[in-house]
């Protein structure tokens, strides 16, 4: 069977023979919200057809990508998934048709059907025959999708990464998943794997999920950082800072960096496919190791981080930027000398008692260094990034002196005498 592009209504994608959401995909995780948008967005194609009277009129729900698999003799949805299945919840109520497969071990798939499938049948409640019976009829007659079916796993996870990257739809970190499934080779088994492993992590700890969490705040400044640059919000037309060497390259930076796994470094490249996985869930661990473990027998720091009146956006962005200098110096040397973190620490605070105001913006320039607005000028990232031991950091002189002591900062003096007595200044 060749590659090919179809349109075909609702209903004859639904009845596609062995249509399959294979296990190395994510868990279906549409709100309410998202099928109450389907739904209206359904019912105003309806209202339109008939205000129009033009039986060729047609709605367009989108675009599905299939990989016909030989092997398991199944149509394998590769992009869609989370349509389909939310159509596939309407039809259900409608008519007593049978799931398409899909593994419904998840619990957030099972509870995700479970409130969509209570909120079509509210949905519906006031609605009569007829409507429902407008609504099986829109299935075969007016909604319709492209359907792009492709013979190679390697070249649907390819067309998927290459259609996404152009729309706004996912995550950067979701094609970069795409983009690394692609480079396994069609290794089934280690896909299923890693998948498995990615779905554990996407479990909400902070205001974004761990995956997005590590990418945004922590990867991707420190890489930026640590060569001087700026920083921003990690987007879709960053993802080639991650993908990583094949494995096919010959060139010798390629070779030392295959060499070289599974040693990870934050600043350097890895092996794209399996590698990537490894790399994400070693330093999410990390992270965490470092958020649990780091300050141990360090109260003092710890005091001053729980400390209840020391509140605010700016003294939350100087948490994450030390706990940012805390990964990158880790990363490179593998201790937590306390002589380092308590002069990584008062880096990172000492910008907070300067500043009257701290936006993510003032923490990004302080980050690069150089700036004459602040106590201290270091470029701290690229201090460590271009050192060779420890004590280099350690050695360093942070200056625990305001630049500008006026009476607007007063809400800040505690911090400042807490972090002059850790430093040992009266």
């Amino acid at each position: 069977m060749n590659n090919r592009i179809e349109i075909k209504s609702i209903s004859e994608l639904l009845t596609i023979q062995n249509l399959n959401i294979p296990s190395y995909q994510r868990p279906y995780k549409w709100s309410t919200k998202n099928m109450s948008e389907l739904l209206n967005d359904i019912n105003d194609a309806m209202i339109k057809r008939k205000e129009n009277s033009n039986i060729d009129f047609k709605y367009r729900v989108g675009t599905i990508l299939l990989h016909n698999n030989d092997i398991d003799n199944t149509m394998d949805v590769i992009d869609g998934q989370q349509r389909i299945v939310s159509l596939l919840l309407i039809l259900k109520y409608l008519e007593d048709c049978d799931f398409i497969q899909m593994n419904l071990e998840n619990k957030s798939t099972q509870y995700n059907l479970y409130t969509n499938y209570v909120f079509v049948k509210d949905w519906f409640a006031l609605k009569d025959d007829a409507d429902k019976n407008a609504m099986r009829d829109a299935f075969k007659v007016l909604l319709e999708v492209v359907v792009i079916t492709v013979n190679k796993l390697g070249e649907a996870f390819q067309l998927f990464d290459s259609q996404n990257s152009r729309g706004k739809s996912l995550y950067p970190h979701d094609l970069l998943k795409a983009y690394h499934l692609r480079e396994m080779n069609d290794d089934l088994f280690e896909m299923k794997r890693v998948v498995e492993m990615w779905e554990n992590w996407d479990s909400s700890h902070h205001e974004w999920n761990d995956i997005e969490y590590l990418f945004n705040s922590y990867l991707f400044p420190i890489i930026n950082w640590a060569e001087n640059n700026p920083t921003h919000i990690f987007t879709i037309n960053d993802i080639d800072v991650f993908k990583g060497v094949k494995s096919t390259e010959i060139y010798p930076y390629a070779l030392r960096t295959i060499k070289a796994m599974p040693v990870y470094q934050i600043t350097e490249p890895f092996i794209a496919g399996k590698d990537f996985f490894l790399m994400v869930d070693y330093y999410l661990a990390l992270l965490n190791y470092l958020k649990s473990n780091a300050l141990r027998g360090f109260d003092d720091i710890k005091n001053i981080i729980e400390n209840k009146s020391y509140n605010g956006t700016g003294f939350e962005n100087c948490k994450e930027l030390f706990y940012c200098i805390l990964l990158c110096y880790y990363d490179r040397f593998k201790n937590l000398d306390s002589k380092v973190i308590r002069k990584l620490f008062s880096w990172a605070f000492m910008i907070r008692v300067d500043m009257k105001t701290l936006s993510h913006k003032t923490i990004n320039k302080y980050a690069i260094g150089g700036d004459s607005s602040y106590s201290n000028r270091i470029s701290m990232f690229y201090k460590i990034l271009h050192s060779m031991k420890p004590n280099q950091i350690s050695n360093l002189n942070i200056e625990i002196t305001r630049i500008n002591d006026s009476a607007q900062k007063e809400k800040w003096n505690p911090l400042y005498k807490d972090i002059k007595q850790l430093n040992g200044i009266d």
